[in-house]
């Protein structure tokens, strides 16, 4: 019994965080459990800074989301250890100074959360390299655009590592024997591209147009970054 008075004013405190079209007031709390990790917020903070996110969305008063009966919490099946800097960013808009395997991961979670700003500040801490380290790219993206206006691409033995080639058609590109670390694919086409012997550690393929032998022919690389 007392168990089940503790629900009702749960809910009941819920309920009464609500504004008059049932959506959840800013001064909201959100207890989340993201991956195992706990996190504590409110509506505002995940609404205002990217109002086009999923976060924001969920959010929004538009949805039901799923909440644990007993607890209010929100789970969300997500690595959560990141998901501080993505909150601090909500709130702030600043990041900490990371090293580039953290940029990765973070990238991989603002992408999935569709945060967009977050996505934007990411890129170029990840697109930034030095002459010495022997990872400047040979190529910008726009000689990128211009090449593969050309019937027939091929981009075999290059370092274009760190560029951005997010959303290009890139079908039919030859990039074998390529350094293409830390570059960004996101959204590409790269239908019937080939990627024999490429070093590919760190890149984001995310929602890029792939065919299965395309993404056999990327073989433990994919996996990698997938």
């Amino acid at each position: 019994a007392k168990g089940s008075r503790g629900r009702r004013e749960s809910r009941g405190r819920e309920e009464g965080q609500r504004g008059m079209d049932g959506s959840d007031l800013p001064s909201s709390r959100v207890y989340f459990d993201i991956g195992g990790k706990n996190y504590t917020t409110t509506v505002g903070t995940l609404t205002q800074r990217e109002p086009d996110s999923m976060l924001a969305a969920m959010f929004s008063g538009r949805h039901t989301v799923p909440r644990d009966p007993d607890t209010g919490v929100v789970f969300i099946d997500r690595d959560g250890k990141h998901f501080r800097h993505i909150l601090n960013w909500l709130r702030d808009g600043v990041l900490t100074s990371l090293k580039e395997s953290e940029y990765e991961d973070l990238l991989r979670e603002a992408e999935y959360y569709q945060l967009i700003g977050l996505v934007e500040h990411i890129k170029p801490n990840l697109n930034k390299r030095k002459d010495e380290d022997g990872s400047q790219a040979e190529l910008t993206r726009t000689d990128i655009v211009k090449c593969i206006q050309a019937e027939r691409v091929r981009f075999r033995g290059l370092n274009l590592s760190g560029l951005d080639l997010s959303k290009l058609d890139l079908s039919c590109v030859d990039f074998s024997y390529s350094c293409i670390r830390n570059t960004f694919f996101s959204r590409a086409n790269l239908h019937s591209a080939k990627f024999r012997d490429v070093e590919a550690d760190g890149s984001i393929f995310h929602n890029a147009i792939l065919r299965e032998e395309d993404v056999n022919s990327l073989g433990q690389n994919l996996e990698v970054l997938s």
